[in-house]
């Protein structure tokens, strides 16, 4: 719709006055030519649009006026097609501008000879009249484009302070409830109509408004407790005061939020934020040192990373350590395992919901683990257990660092780093199309590979040291170390499950011992059964540790020979040695192992 055509009903009221007073009709055209408002013969043509308008065209075109004393014979109504049949007997026609744009025209019309000669008699004061008539109409539709302006900017505001999780309450310089957001209807259980309008020192006496209304300072999340309707509150109030530029207190705008909900979002962060430095990971192996030399170069950089390794390596604990050694080591770190949880709880849990997700949502939704971790850093552990329409999600947020909650339509920015992991082959994944190659290279910018505990020997005796001695402190016992036996059991076996086993397995050792020393008899049952089957315990040749790629072979061979080679005993045996199927069967292929090896 045009700027006049927003006025329509005011032009005409004018255009009606004006006839009445000059007994001459009025006409009233928009940019497009329609006539928005009419009297006389042309009233019934109000909302249709000229077939020709030559004279509003050129007067829309020049910003100028014009009278036509003989319609139909000017020289701008000689290209038209009724040049000297013109229904119109003369006009003046008047620009409405806005500014320096022009939006309009307005016309008094004689369609007879006493209007043509009242037009030709009294042009100069008509012209002046007429253009008086064109402030009133610009002026309508300036006023009308101002109060348009400020509903949608207060429609605006009002849905930004629905949309918020807090309580929001504004109050005006007499204490009188101006805005009770929807939160704050939750809170307190009732509908704005309820409030608006009514004194917060009646209907609130126990929120502290009129102390800030009176010195002006407010307060940052305080306690309060309220008594609404039988209802008891214990809320976490802020309230700041609007002022003029005197300093003079205009009102006060107060922000609520359920104490609990705050309790318990500030216990989940903490929990989360077991605070390890790399000084934590225990060991001094070659292999450790040289990716928590790395992991330590690239800690405080923004770039994503990528942490691979067998299950049970500790991926979560150097993540943690990159973290805390980054520049946002003092914001949030939010894990989450993207394997232990269906597709639909996972997305719900990363992204957040909104209110209206589905039925029985939370009023005001509900933030996820990447709003939680903004500005801080969000650990994606089995990444590889992802469904490809989340691996498809979430490369949208990474590329754009913005976010939709499941339901919602609010585009939500968030500047998370991002630490991902993985026990997986990833790009056997991608080979088999069940990963996406460019997510796989945006998570894998920095990649860093944890070596499993078997490669590790020099750390096995530092790592049994650190948690006999915390488990022996948390458990109450007096132990102190292992038996000569006890030890090299733990130093030859193999560690499947590497540092997380070998942890359970010293949490075991210290509940059943009741001596000083761990013994044979109180380690774990699979590695006192591994060692009487033949694994082999000693991964030395004459005092020299064996090449690495040895080990591994004699190993997949040890464990293919307990368990068989079948199909079966393949997938048993990769399960014992903590790799995956495929990768057992690769390993095979490449060593070129068969059962009759001599």
């Amino acid at each position: 719709m045009t700027r006049l055509g927003q006025v329509s009903e005011s032009g005409q009221k004018v255009a009606e006055a004006i006839a009445t007073v000059l007994k001459i009709e009025v006409e009233i055209i928009d940019t497009d030519l329609v006539r928005i408002a009419g009297t006389g013969i042309v009233r019934n043509d109000v909302g249709s649009r000229l077939l020709r308008g030559l004279v509003n065209k050129h007067v829309l075109q020049t910003g100028n006026h014009i009278f036509i004393n003989e319609a139909g014979f000017h020289e701008i109504c000689l290209s038209c097609p009724l040049t000297g049949q013109c229904f119109y007997k003369a006009s003046i026609v008047y620009p409405i501008t806005a500014g320096t744009e022009t939006i309009g025209t307005v016309s008094l019309i004689a369609f007879n000879e006493d209007q043509k000669e009242t037009l030709g008699t009294n042009t100069d004061s008509l012209i002046e009249f007429i253009g008086r008539m064109a402030d009133l109409i610009s002026s309508k539709a300036l006023e009308r484009e101002i109060l348009t302006e400020r509903m949608v900017m207060a429609n605006r505001l009002e849905a930004v302070v629905d949309s918020v999780d807090e309580g929001v309450i504004a109050v005006n310089s007499e204490g009188i409830i101006t805005h009770f957001n929807r939160s704050a209807e939750r809170i307190f259980g009732t509908r704005k109509r309820f409030l608006i309008g009514k004194d917060s020192k009646e209907v609130l006496p126990s929120l502290p408004l009129e102390e800030a209304l009176q010195d002006g300072k407010g307060f940052h999340s305080r306690e309060v407790f309220i008594n609404y309707e039988g209802r008891k509150l214990h809320l976490l109030s802020t309230v700041k005061p609007i002022k003029l530029e005197n300093g003079q207190v205009f009102g006060l705008v107060a922000s609520l939020r359920d104490f609990k909900e705050t309790q318990k979002l500030a216990y989940e962060i903490m929990n989360t934020q077991d605070m390890i430095d790399f000084e934590d990971i225990v060991g001094i192996s070659q292999p450790l040192m040289a990716v928590k030399t790395k992991a330590q170069k690239v800690a405080p950089s923004n770039s994503t990373i990528l942490i691979a390794g067998e299950s049970g390596t500790g991926k979560e604990v150097f993540a943690r350590a990159i973290h805390a050694s980054g520049p946002h080591g003092h914001k949030p770190f939010i894990a989450i395992n993207c394997g232990a949880m269906p597709e639909n709880l996972l997305e719900i849990e990363l992204f957040g919901y909104d209110e209206t997700a589905f039925p029985g949502a939370k009023r005001g939704g509900k933030p996820g683990k990447f709003e939680l971790a903004n500005d801080g850093t969000i650990f994606l552990d089995e990444i590889g257990n992802m469904s490809l329409y989340l691996q498809t999600k979430l490369l949208r947020v990474l590329k754009e660092r913005r976010l939709e909650r499941v339901g919602g339509t609010r585009v939500i920015p968030v500047d998370t780093r991002v630490i991902a992991a993985t026990n997986r082959d990833l790009r056997e994944m991608i080979r088999k199309n069940i990963f996406r190659d460019d997510l796989y290279y945006l998570l894998s910018v920095i990649p860093l590979v944890i070596p499993p505990l078997r490669v590790r020997q020099e750390d096995i005796p530092l790592l049994l040291e650190f948690y006999m001695k915390r488990f022996s402190k948390l458990l109450g016992k007096g132990i102190t170390g292992f038996t000569s036996e006890a030890l090299n059991i733990c130093m030859n076996y193999y560690w499947p499950g590497n540092v997380r086993e070998l942890v359970y397995a010293v949490e075991y050792a210290i509940n059943l011992e009741e001596s000083n020393d761990i013994t044979v008899e109180s380690l774990p049952q699979a590695l006192r059964e591994t060692t009487k089957k033949g694994i082999p315990n000693d991964i030395t040749s004459e005092g020299r540790l064996l090449p690495l790629a040895q080990l591994e072979k004699e190993a997949i061979i040890t464990a293919l020979d307990r368990y068989g080679w079948s199909d079966e005993g393949k997938t048993r045996a990769a399960r014992v040695l903590g790799i995956s199927r495929a990768t057992i069967y690769r390993k095979i292929q490449r060593y070129g192992l068969k059962p009759d090896r001599e």
